[in-house]
């Protein structure tokens, strides 16, 4: 697996625990609970999710600055090398 497709991975991760963090939040705060499933137990887990998903968007997102450097790095120096 390259870095760029672990990148990829890691965005998605990320996403995909934001959004499912977001939709338990309001089934917690807007659903009454039918007594299998306590409401806090849903916001709790909603707000794992939410914030688990923010570290790894930050963490993407400067993994993701720092292979743009490395990759337009890499350009400037083949530039050099071949002058």
């Amino acid at each position: 697996m390259t870095k760029r497709e672990k990148l990829d991975a890691q965005f998605v991760v990320a996403t995909v625990l934001i959004i499912c963090g977001v939709v338990l939040l309001f089934c917690g705060l807007y659903i009454p609970p039918s007594g299998i499933i306590h409401s806090s137990v849903l916001v709790a887990f909603g707000e794992i999710c939410t914030f688990a998903g923010g570290l790894i968007g930050i963490d993407y997102h400067y993994r993701f600055r720092e292979f743009l450097n490395r990759k337009s790095g890499d350009d400037e120096d083949k530039k050099e090398r071949e002058n």
